[in-house]
């Protein structure tokens, strides 16, 4: 398994996102993995990333939010909840195995294959400037901007 740190020039992605759109590396960027769109904690976190869009878009970073949803299914999830963030489908887990995030899980004894909650902020020449990994949702956008506008 790759581990991205610090410093690490970020791995090159092109998936399909949201409105028919394709979600790449171009400018300084919040890559942000979570496992499943329409979720408690995945919608909370999409929300907060939305409550802040305005202020990240100021900085001048692109907010992308990764799961392995098709895409249709991000579309519906997007407009459900008015989401102001582009959402990128991963469904090969290519983009997912890249950043170190397909894990092995487990619950109530059952082991199986998913995406670790982790955020990246890449800079705009590519290097990875922060890693959140594990992320509990509460306060995370907030502490993810404070970092953006440090770039």
């Amino acid at each position: 398994m790759t581990e991205i740190v610090e410093g690490a020039k970020a791995p090159a992605f092109d998936m399909p996102a949201d409105g028919g759109g394709r979600a790449t590396l171009s400018g300084p960027t919040v890559l942000y993995f979570y496992p499943k769109a329409d979720t408690p904690g995945c919608t909370n976190e999409a929300k907060d990333f939305t409550d802040h869009a305005e202020a990240f878009a100021a900085a001048g970073v692109t907010v992308i939010g990764v799961s392995k949803d098709p895409v249709k299914k991000l579309e519906k999830f997007k407009a459900k909840y008015d989401l102001r963030v582009t959402l990128a489908s991963d469904e090969e887990t290519g983009v997912t195995e890249a950043f170190g995030v397909w894990v092995e899980k487990s619950m109530y004894g059952r082991t199986y294959m998913g995406i670790e909650r982790a955020t990246f902020l890449i800079d705009g020449a590519g290097v990875v400037r922060r890693v959140w990994r594990k992320v509990s949702v509460k306060g995370h956008a907030e502490a993810v901007l404070a970092a953006a506008k440090e770039l």
